[in-house]
């Protein structure tokens, strides 16, 4: 198992945020149920505009027909390697809400921005327990959608794959040279007091 983690803060931050990482090495072991439970307590307790929590999890546990269902909806790169994780997770978000004092659903604009926060959130809370999660934009959207009897204002946002982190040697070579914590880009390439400088 790889515990190569060069990953440093340029400011104080608590250690959780530099040790939590997405392998693709998971060792099969199935996940309980019970477990899974208390990631999505944690993704319960995100924050959401107007408190719409407009995240839907869905789950399918390994050994289970949904898991082979769910590992069909994933791109092939990824079916190679997230068919040991213990559990795979289909995140979508609705796209729709009552606000208070309206008398019909409008489409909300924080819906996949408040899904994320819900995602940050179980993923911090499978490393903290002894997991890992590895969320993926590489699986079929549309097919998602009928899988999974998504009514029309719902958006499948991400597939994640949850288990107890293995051995790179499961994985192809050319994955296995990429399971390693990634950098970050330095904050002087993503904030900016007052606004963008000028050109």
């Amino acid at each position: 198992m790889s515990n190569t983690n060069s990953r440093v803060a340029d400011y104080p931050v608590d250690p959780q945020f530099l040790a939590r990482w997405s392998p693709r090495a998971f060792t099969g072991e199935k996940i309980p149920e019970s477990e899974l439970r208390s990631l999505f307590e944690a993704a319960r307790w995100a924050p959401s505009s107007f408190n719409l929590q407009p995240w839907r999890f869905f789950y399918a546990l390994r050994g289970t027909p949904e898991f082979d269902t769910f590992l069909g909806l994933l791109i092939e790169a990824n079916q190679s390697w997230a068919k040991n994780a213990g559990a795979l997770v289909i995140l979508a978000s609705k796209t729709t809400a009552l606000y208070p004092g309206s008398d019909k659903p409008v489409t909300t604009r924080t819906h996949s921005f408040d899904s994320g926060a819900a995602w940050a959130y179980l993923a911090l809370a499978a490393h903290q327990r002894g997991w890992a999660a590895h969320a993926m934009g590489g699986f079929d959207v549309e097919r998602t959608t009928p899988v999974l009897n998504l009514p029309a204002d719902y958006r499948p946002e991400a597939a994640i794959a949850i288990g107890r982190q293995g051995d790179p040697s499961v994985l192809t070579e050319s994955q296995r040279k990429r399971e390693a914590p990634s950098g970050r880009n330095p904050q002087s390439e993503f904030t900016f007091q007052g606004g963008f400088p000028s050109a």
